[in-house]
């Protein structure tokens, strides 16, 4: 592990040492938890990103070669 100093306001420092023991944990382990959990839920992003734009966008039929009507775009008999 690295260490490594961060400068905070005295009351963050109090909110985060308050914070860190209510889950019995030090601010240090608390800390690394917590850039732990963002840095992998920014990879994750990163991934589902990446899926969605690799996505060939779908081209939309028709029906009968015909743009539908504004009726019948919001026609909503099915879900009633």
């Amino acid at each position: 592990m690295k260490n490594i100093t961060v400068a905070l306001p005295e009351d963050t420092a109090l909110w985060l040492s308050d914070r860190a023991a209510e889950q019995n944990r030090s601010v240090s382990i608390w800390l690394a938890e917590l850039v732990e959990q963002t840095r992998r839920l920014d990879a994750e992003y990163e991934v589902a990103m990446a899926r969605a734009l690799a996505r060939k966008p779908r081209q939309v039929g028709w029906i009968d070669g015909r743009r539908p009507t504004r009726d019948e775009m919001h026609e909503r008999s099915g879900f009633r």
